[in-house]
């Protein structure tokens, strides 16, 4: 959190703190995922590109999962 940034380390001049905070800001709300808007970033929402995240990410896993699934059908044929 925040608190960690602000209280673990030392900063010895008010620019120094203020740009710290703004580093911390900016990857809290364009880098970090956040699990309560479904694992998509503040930036994201505000943007509008939520939907088109998730609907590739469904595409992903639905393909992960039909080639996992032939992968398995494969290995059962040379297992019989």
């Amino acid at each position: 959190s925040m608190k960690n940034v602000v209280l673990l380390e030392h900063y010895y001049s008010p620019d120094e703190l203020s740009r710290r905070i703004g580093e911390w800001v900016d990857y809290y709300n364009n880098h970090r995922y956040h699990e309560s808007l479904n694992n998509v970033t503040p930036a994201d929402v505000y943007w509008g590109r939520q939907q088109d995240l998730l609907a590739e990410r469904q595409k992903v896993k639905h393909l992960t999962l039909l080639q996992r699934r032939k992968n398995y059908i494969c290995q059962q044929a040379q297992s019989a």
